[in-house]
């Protein structure tokens, strides 16, 4: 497998703009109007034609979410959209695996991004999706809320915003590793969750955090440039700077300090590079088609 992804993540925070109102659950439902983020993924899957995976694992309310997004991908003009209806991990059959060979690209819902993990990891189905991700120019995966946050190669699961500056206030585990050495956190602006990314570059200081606000996202290709897409702010956090932090060695349930974290807000039409570690004042060079 080449260490370059040929094709894109698009990871968005949750809340996108539908026009009708606030979202269940956070963006849970999937509701979306025609323009901005959900055109985009559209678009990068190669348009209304494309054939697109739908994965509602994640989310309480698979049905509700599903007919949500059939709707909203249909007034975009998509009509051929796969509903993977998996709910538990005996679901993920060869079928499903087969399904997912024939799609362009997949889109996973908003919800309880442990589940995507719990489900999904070590099957077949997805070392597919991950090979396919790295091999096909082209393939897209687009994740809302917690299929954004899944993405990473170390995954937030559990933290309260009020709680994360407190030393075991933020719990993490293995994500799906589409992308590593990053840290994805979704709903940031209006859930207030600057606390817990800090607690989880603070002990992760290789990482990059990504905060994705709401109705906003970022176009990953290459697997380190970041376009930001959508209404609001991405917050990216550099902990590769970091002087000092005593997060190791105060109790749990104690305040830490840290020294010298990086802190960049990037808007629409900007761009950063997770190689390089710097912002842009240009959005990241899309190739031809």
């Amino acid at each position: 497998m080449d260490t370059t992804p040929k094709g894109k993540l698009i990871a968005i925070g949750g809340a996108e703009d539908k026009g009708n109102g606030t979202a269940r659950n956070g963006g849970d439902s999937g509701s979306f109007i025609e323009a901005s983020i959900l055109r985009r993924v559209v678009d990068e899957m190669g348009g209304p034609s494309a054939r697109i995976a739908l994965v509602t694992t994640a989310s309480s309310i698979p049905e509700e979410v599903a007919e949500n997004y059939v709707e909203a991908f249909g007034k975009l003009g998509v009509t051929d959209l796969d509903v993977l209806d998996i709910r538990e991990r005996k679901d993920v059959t060869p079928e499903m695996e087969k399904r997912l060979s024939a799609a362009d690209g997949v889109m996973i819902s908003g919800g309880n991004q442990l589940r995507l993990t719990t489900i999904f990891g070590g099957t077949n189905f997805m070392k597919s999706m991950k090979r396919r991700y790295y091999d096909e120019e082209g393939f897209v995966i687009a994740g809302t809320s917690a299929g954004a946050m899944c993405m990473s190669s170390t995954m937030i699961y559990q933290g309260q915003s009020a709680t994360g500056l407190i030393k075991g206030g933020v719990k993490m585990t293995v994500g799906a590793g589409l992308i590593n050495d990053v840290v994805i956190d979704s709903h940031f602006v209006k859930r207030g969750r600057f606390s817990r990314l800090t607690q989880a570059i603070s002990g992760n200081p290789t990482s990059i955090g990504i905060g994705l606000g709401e109705d906003t996202g970022v176009v990953i290709t290459e697997g380190i440039h970041l376009e930001t897409i959508g209404s609001g702010q991405v917050m990216i956090f550099d902990g590769h700077d970091i002087s000092y932090t005593d997060l190791a060695d105060v109790e749990e349930g104690a305040v830490f300090s840290i020294e010298g974290m990086r802190i960049h807000i990037i808007s629409k039409g900007h761009s950063y590079s997770l190689k390089e570690r710097c912002f842009t004042a240009t959005p990241a060079v899309q190739k031809a088609n």
